[in-house]
């Protein structure tokens, strides 16, 4: 970890110097740490480091770092938790509890869940909890809301999750369940619809990937204007191999561990 602040400072001039290629503000790109399967003494360093977002796979392994961090830099820490796995059923009292933001929403049951998780617990505008405490041992905050990102699978590939949108510009009736989604999910209680959520293609060539991330900004766009949003919709896309050129093609929030923290300790 003794090149963490070094590699910390790679990744932001990569980040820097791809946005400026196409004329976008570096400001506008979150950079999200994914920091699964690494302990939380990696989270202290990085946050030392200046890092603040951080991104979980697992919504058990989220529930066991937020408490710990909380524990030694406080709930004001600046954190933001970023839970970027698919979810399954029965884990979503944990996102509720512990996440700030959840990138791979991919079914409207999920979301359903979780509006009724985050009511349950305290922490949704609607939500009941006994002494202004949440669930999850936090003060709630009555104005909070969940911001979720919609996943969904462009590239094709069977092995990517989320909304099928393989042929979206083709068949309108893959177009028309997604649009479905994002309208019942914008009226639920305690979620925010943030924008979409995609992953490109592992080994494939540059274009492969830029179209894959060309197509879900225009989906994301089609999506604002359809729906009558007044905001634009973020895009979540890109990771260690392939970030610079989701920014290039228009992501708001990137997703790097690899470049950070190197090859992961403990595998998947």
């Amino acid at each position: 970890m003794d090149k963490l602040a070094e590699r910390i400072t790679a990744v932001q001039e990569r980040i820097t110097t791809a946005a400026t290629r196409v004329g976008r503000d570096p400001a506008e790109i979150t950079l999200v740490a994914v920091t699964k399967t690494w302990p939380p003494d990696t989270h202290m360093a990085a946050y030392a480091a200046g890092l603040r977002h951080f991104g979980e796979n697992r919504a058990e392994e989220l529930a066991e770092k937020r408490p710990y961090l909380e524990s030694h830099l406080g709930v004001n820490s600046g954190i933001t938790w970023h839970l970027i796995g698919t979810l399954q059923s029965r884990k979503t009292a944990l996102a509720a509890a512990h996440a700030d933001v959840f990138h791979a929403l991919d079914r409207l049951k999920i979301a359903h869940r979780l509006a009724r998780d985050l009511a349950a617990n305290g922490r949704a505008a609607n939500g009941r909890a006994a002494n202004g405490r949440a669930a999850n041992g936090r003060a709630t905050n009555p104005h909070f809301t969940l911001p979720v990102f919609l996943e969904v699978n462009v590239s094709g590939e069977e092995t990517k999750s989320g909304f099928d949108c393989t042929r979206w510009e083709e068949v309108e009736g893959q177009t028309a369940v997604l649009l479905a989604a994002a309208a019942e999910i914008i009226n639920l209680p305690g979620l925010a619809l943030a924008g979409l959520m995609t992953m490109a293609p592992w080994d494939a060539p540059p274009d492969a990937i830029r179209a894959v991330f060309r197509r879900t900004r225009q989906l994301a766009t089609r999506l604002q204007t359809d729906l009558s949003l007044s905001a634009p919709l973020q895009l979540s896309m890109g990771m260690t191999d392939d970030f610079e050129i989701a920014i290039e093609e228009g992501a708001t929030h990137v997703r790097v561990g690899r470049a950070l923290f190197g090859e992961r300790p403990y595998g998947d």
